[in-house]
């Protein structure tokens, strides 16, 4: 029989993923005995700031990659959107399971769409990212910080969700959040729109589930073998490699997504100012996707993301600059 312990956050997404592997690793050897290690991130433990106030990447990684370089856990079940794009020494990216709806969704109190909702209402949410979409897109609508995990966000716009944590502050009209974890856990009935990718780009490799494992261990580098999705890992591949390029991470409003041919990769990328005033968009085709997510990047860069990415490091608590 073969032990293997999967290290995970404790929020109720991150546990159905975590045991969404595990279901996949019996169905693959009935023999394999699966042990559940849950770990709390310093996401987890400060909610009351926005997540770009934290201070660097991998929030909700870095206590987790701990317990796996000390052997404390085998393969380490994350969302991939939440890993820095450099991996600390000795962990790698074993699998890239297949990818669920990469969009975003937004879910309004009474029903009414985004695009529809009235001027001056408020909206939730905590990405830098979604914050300056909805700038971008709707600049007479309110946005205020929302943290939390799925249920709590739902109830903070009146919905109904098990485990949802009470919510105190200003009253809300919608929210915006990933599509894959309201899908995940059962609420896709409760969204009101999902919000196309190339208007509403979501973030790079939103919507995968990554597997990490230390570089050097043979067996579950093996089994994490069995689990990955060629097509999943092209994505995730040039959406990271786009990401990687200009050094970013979960703090800064950048957005990517890809769309693949049987022989081409077609990426699309944008890098928003904190207001939404500022965008620089583009996208690029090409066969290889570290080619294609590099060169993006850097045309982006060359055409003004540079000074907005620059100003945004400078405006936050410990800068990545």
């Amino acid at each position: 029989m073969t032990k293997i312990r999967l290290g995970t956050r404790k929020s109720r997404l991150a546990m159905w993923q975590t045991e969404h592997v595990a279901a996949k690793l019996k169905k693959l050897d009935q023999t394999i005995e699966v042990e559940i290690v849950p770990i709390v991130t310093l996401g987890d433990r400060v909610t009351d700031k926005p997540l770009a106030e934290l201070g660097g990447t991998a929030v909700f990684t870095k206590e987790i990659e701990a317990a796996l370089l000390q052997n404390d856990c085998d393969i380490a079940v994350h969302s991939l959107k939440d890993l820095a794009t450099v991996m600390p020494d000795g962990l790698i990216i074993g699998a890239y399971l297949p990818r669920e709806d990469p969009r975003d969704v937004f879910v309004s109190k009474d029903g009414t769409s985004l695009q529809e909702l009235p001027a001056g209402k408020v909206i939730g949410t905590s990405s830098l990212r979604r914050v300056s979409m909805v700038k971008h897109l709707r600049p007479d609508l309110t946005v205020v910080p929302l943290r939390g995990n799925v249920p709590t966000r739902l109830g903070a716009v009146g919905k109904e969700a098990k485990d949802a944590k009470p919510y105190s502050g200003e009253a809300l009209d919608g929210t915006v959040m990933a599509a894959a974890g309201v899908k995940r856990l059962g609420y896709g009935k409760l969204v009101t729109d999902f919000l196309p990718p190339d208007v509403f780009l979501p973030a790079p490799g939103q919507g995968v589930i990554a597997l990490q494992i230390r570089a050097q261990d043979d067996s579950a580098i093996a089994i994490a073998a069995q689990l990955n999705c060629a097509r999943t890992k092209l994505a995730a591949v040039a959406e990271r490699t786009f990401l990687n390029v200009m050094e970013g991470g979960c703090r800064l409003p950048i957005g990517a997504f890809s769309t693949f041919t049987d022989t081409t990769v077609d990426l699309s990328g944008i890098i928003l100012s904190p207001d939404g005033r500022k965008t620089v968009k583009g996208h690029v085709e090409g066969t290889d996707p570290v080619t294609v997510g590099t060169q993006l990047a850097q045309d982006l860069l060359a055409r003004g993301g540079k000074e907005i990415l620059d100003a945004v490091r400078d405006s936050l608590p410990g800068s990545d600059k």
